[in-house]
């Protein structure tokens, strides 16, 4: 029997290893997967790499999990806005390392590899300070650079209901880098507010299948916040 159901936040996280490249879902808050950012805080692993749209709101959630320096680079597309003072005051003391990358680039770049592409050229970033030492090619007169997969060890994801075999729905925005993210990791790890029977699911709203998801850990509450 497939059951990919786990009992706690902490059996979720386990196994997360100091040094990994890490993807977390969300867009801001909505879609982020606080209580297993929180689970990754307290167990402890170091040295990661993050894969985020931003770069963490507050001290809460991502920002949190920067402030307890568990973070050694991260990968992200927003890294300033007004309540980024984690992220800032880390960055401009030299703790921290950051990839920018144009947002339609890091969706782009993280499909390819779950999509098992060596590559992919794009024309964002031509002609700037994101394109240099990075080949370029001169497609049908149109000039673009290459670009290469964002692959990841863990992807933690949050989701509006799951079943014990791993398939997810998601509810409204906070979808956002969730089904890419499941699909670019080696661990695919997702909350939920709800497991449900097998079969409770229409198949055809079904967005992340049980095939790119390894564990799956229910959040009392969750599948009745305003912020799925």
């Amino acid at each position: 029997m497939i059951d990919k159901t786990v009992s706690s936040l902490e059996e979720a996280v386990a196994g997360i290893f100091d040094g990994a490249t890490v993807m977390i879902g969300g867009f801001g808050i909505a879609g982020q997967p606080a209580e297993l950012i929180d689970a990754l805080i307290a167990h402890g692993a170091r040295d990661l790499t993050i894969v985020n749209n931003n770069a963490g709101n507050g001290e809460i959630g991502l920002a949190a999990l920067l402030k307890a320096r568990r973070v050694k680079k991260i990968i992200c597309s927003f890294p300033r806005q007004a309540d980024s003072q984690v992220f800032d005051a880390l960055y401009h003391a030299g703790e921290i390392e950051l990839e920018l990358v144009p947002q339609g680039n890091l969706a782009a770049r993280i499909q390819a590899a779950g999509a098992g592409l060596g590559a992919i050229y794009t024309p964002t970033g031509y002609g700037t300070l994101l394109a240099e030492g990075k080949e370029t090619r001169e497609i049908d007169g149109k000039h673009y650079v290459l670009e290469y997969p964002i692959r990841a060890d863990f992807a933690l994801i949050k989701a509006f209901r799951g079943d014990r075999w791993g398939n997810l729905v998601y509810r409204k925005a906070a979808r956002n880098f969730g089904p890419i993210m499941a699909t670019a990791a080696a661990v695919t790890i997702a909350q939920v507010g709800e497991v449900v029977p097998l079969g409770a699911l229409d198949p055809e709203s079904i967005v992340t299948p049980g095939i790119f998801v390894q564990r799956v850990v229910a959040v009392p509450g969750l599948a009745q916040a305003r912020v799925a």
